[in-house]
């Protein structure tokens, strides 16, 4: 019988191996010490590596479409409950979201992430997207992913067929906490959007938002679904509270907290794109780049309706820990 150094050894040789770490297992790495950090992230870091090497993965969103949103997410500065200042405006133009894709190239960004508030696309927005796509993949070698809502299984198909390689359609929390959070639709809604994007032959992108008030068994059991889903992309945002939505004073999370989850999520996916996403600058803070030991994938640029910090600052940090930006390979 093999003799690991750690606990946290014997997780990432379970990953290598194709085993699923069990619930209590999933459970002791959100509640490791704080003493025992370091050696986590070296074991979430082996099974990245043999994964992914040094490489990162960039990605640049624009918001194609903001606020004017019916559903009621209340982490969410656009949706209908929120007062928050945010700025309103229909589906920019193909222009738009073209020059978008040559922002995203000049920023080393290898994906293009079109993403549009909203329960779903009209009949008007998905043509308006369809436009862009088919220009951007005609001029540039770049990958794209677009997020636009509730999807039917002929706009998934459409979109496909445009050049889309990937849709997003994030489960944001565990099933058992969905309505705390989210009122307008379900958490069926959102798999069976995931499962049509998969269905069309997009490459399924799927994620989780940490932070809301759930429990550490409901952050394993995401990971257990986003698993079970076959999301081939998982972005991991951390709640970044917004003044004028419900979620405004959940300030729970520390960088600790973020590392481990992302540890977690490696060890659960190991072989999926873990993307540290929105709320990466307030809650890693001073530890963002520890992060990248256990993800392979960054947002470079803005959120949606939050800063990111510099590109260039991005770049340095990746350089800095002697890893390399992934480029393009369509």
């Amino acid at each position: 019988m093999i003799e690991f150094r750690t606990k946290w050894d014997g997780y990432a040789e379970k990953a290598l191996q194709g085993e699923l770490l069990t619930p209590e297992e999933g459970l002791s790495v959100l509640e490791a010490e704080d003493d025992e950090l370091l050696a986590l992230l070296q074991a979430a870091f082996r099974v990245r590596r043999h994964y992914y090497g040094k490489k990162v993965k960039l990605n640049l969103i624009i918001n194609a479409k903001s606020g004017l949103c019916p559903e009621d997410c209340g982490y969410c500065s656009q949706s209908i409950i929120s007062t928050a200042p945010v700025s309103k405006y229909p589906l920019l133009d193909k222009n738009v979201l073209v020059d978008g894709a040559r922002k995203a190239m000049d920023m080393q960004a290898g994906t293009y992430c079109i993403v549009a508030s909203g329960r779903g696309p009209s009949a008007k927005e998905l043509d308006q997207v369809i436009e862009a796509v088919k220009e951007i993949k005609a001029t540039m070698p770049m990958k794209i992913c677009a997020c636009l809502g509730i999807l039917s299984r002929e706009q998934a198909g459409r979109l496909k067929e445009a050049g889309v390689d990937r849709y997003n359609h994030n489960l944001n929390t565990s099933k058992s906490n969905f309505a705390a959070i989210t009122t307008t639709h379900t958490y069926e809604d959102r798999v069976h959007t995931v499962e049509q994007a998969q269905a069309s032959g997009m490459s399924p992108c799927s994620g989780c938002i940490v932070g809301m008030g759930e429990t550490n068994r409901e952050i394993v059991d995401i990971g257990y679904a986003l698993r079970e889903l076959g999301a081939d992309s998982i972005p991991v945002n951390f709640l970044n509270p917004i003044p004028g939505t419900p979620l405004a004073d959940n300030r729970e999370l520390n960088p600790r907290k973020c590392l481990k989850v992302l540890a977690l999520f490696r060890f659960l996916c190991p072989t999926k794109e873990i993307r540290v996403s929105g709320g990466r600058e307030v809650n890693l803070r001073s530890l963002q780049a520890l992060g990248l030991y256990a993800a392979n994938s960054i947002f470079v640029g803005d959120y949606l309706t939050t800063e990111g910090q510099a590109a260039t600052a991005d770049h340095q940090m990746i350089e800095d820990l002697g890893f390399e930006i992934e480029r393009c390979a369509l």
